[in-house]
């Protein structure tokens, strides 16, 4: 048992800049942070230095007692025995961290990973996003984006593992849940695949989802009035670049329990507008296009390389993906409101939906 919990405290260790999950060093001031290489701990250092500052804060231990041993293993919930196809219900892990001080100004040496103590995945940057930007941003607007989430190596990272997946020929059709499979490819024209980042050559994926699952944590309890217990499966996918895009639509029309979208993009140097290049008009298209309810306005994201977008799932955002002419990646979560969610597996467990208007538990239809 204790193995097994040593191996999975390990997998949640990760380095700060890059995500790369091997032969870690650990901040010797803060020792929760974990990194590469001194290099990258100094990259990551203007970022890092909120959360190592605000621990070096805390008040000090007596020399002759040693730093605590960082005991906050996140404990993993029970998942929804579902199809992959289905999307799995996720419980989010709670992580707490066991914080040691340290003085001075400047980044602290990184010392050598010989423990497994967890990196805990929660610094000030992210709470600081969270509460001062992403949560207000939320609920006056209802859509929120973060450009440059993860930085540029992390996001080629996962890239890297988008394309391998592709590769494989694993994705699928995307899928409908109250259509006709006949007329699904009219609706939509994306590829798809659900990824629970457990796979192999899916680490940087994996990373990303609990980047998404650190923001939402910090966000949650002051979103609307959402209680967030749970996600779906990440679905990872492509629009192959011929013209295909999604008709207007909403993801969560019928109660299902999910509340907040949250997509991550992956197409570098991403421009949606028309430019001539050496006599020939080039043009990746690709906009999502949002019609928030109750405005004369709409919204257009252009899919950005490393930009993140968070919006109501529900009635209030239509939205609708325009014709794409280059590949368009793209990575999406959807998070379950605790109580919406319930009541939408009482009613599919009774049978209580009206025919045609059955709520479908778990299949978001739409990768945006």
């Amino acid at each position: 048992m204790e193995k097994q919990q040593s191996d999975l405290e390990r997998e949640r260790q990760y380095c700060e800049l890059c995500g790369e999950m091997e032969n870690l060093l650990k901040c010797g001031r803060c020792r929760s942070s974990f990194y590469c290489s001194k290099e990258h701990q100094k990259q990551h250092w203007k970022k890092h230095r909120l959360m190592c500052m605000d621990k070096a804060q805390l008040p000090k231990q007596k020399p002759e007692q040693p730093a605590p041993s960082g005991d906050d293993e996140a404990q993993e919930k029970d998942r929804e025995k579902t199809s992959p196809e289905q999307a799995n219900s996720v419980s989010l892990s709670q992580n707490s961290n066991t914080e040691s001080p340290g003085d001075g100004d400047g980044p602290g040496e990184v010392v050598s990973n010989n423990t497994a103590t967890p990196n805990g995945q929660t610094s000030s940057s992210p709470q600081k996003l969270a509460m001062e930007y992403i949560v207000p941003c939320m609920n006056k607007h209802g859509i929120c984006v973060v450009d440059n989430f993860l930085g540029a190596e992390t996001g080629l990272g996962i890239l890297d593992n988008v394309k391998a997946l592709h590769k494989t020929g694993k994705f699928t059709d995307g899928q409908l849940v109250s259509q006709k499979s006949d007329s699904t490819k009219d609706i939509r024209g994306d590829k798809i695949t659900w990824i629970e980042g457990r796979e192999h050559g899916c680490e940087k994926i994996r990373f990303l989802m609990s980047r998404m699952d650190d923001l939402v944590r910090h966000c949650n309890g002051k979103l609307g009035n959402y209680t967030i217990n749970g996600r779906t499966k990440a679905m990872v996918a492509c629009y192959p670049g011929n013209g295909t895009g999604y008709v207007r639509h909403v993801d969560n029309p019928n109660g299902d329990g999910r509340c907040v979208t949250c997509i991550y993009y992956l197409n570098k140097d991403w421009t949606a507008k028309v430019c001539e290049c050496e006599e020939e008009i080039m043009e990746h298209g690709g906009l999502l296009r949002i019609f928030p309810e109750g405005k004369a306005q709409f919204a257009d994201i252009e899919p950005r390389f490393d930009r993140l977008l968070l919006f109501w799932s529900d009635r209030r955002n239509p939205h609708e993906v325009q014709p794409a002419f280059a590949t368009r990646y793209a990575i999406t979560v959807w998070y379950f409101d605790a109580d919406e969610r319930a009541r939408a597996k009482e009613k599919y467990l009774t049978g209580a939906g009206e025919k045609g208007v059955k709520v479908e538990l778990g299949k978001p239809s739409d990768p945006s």
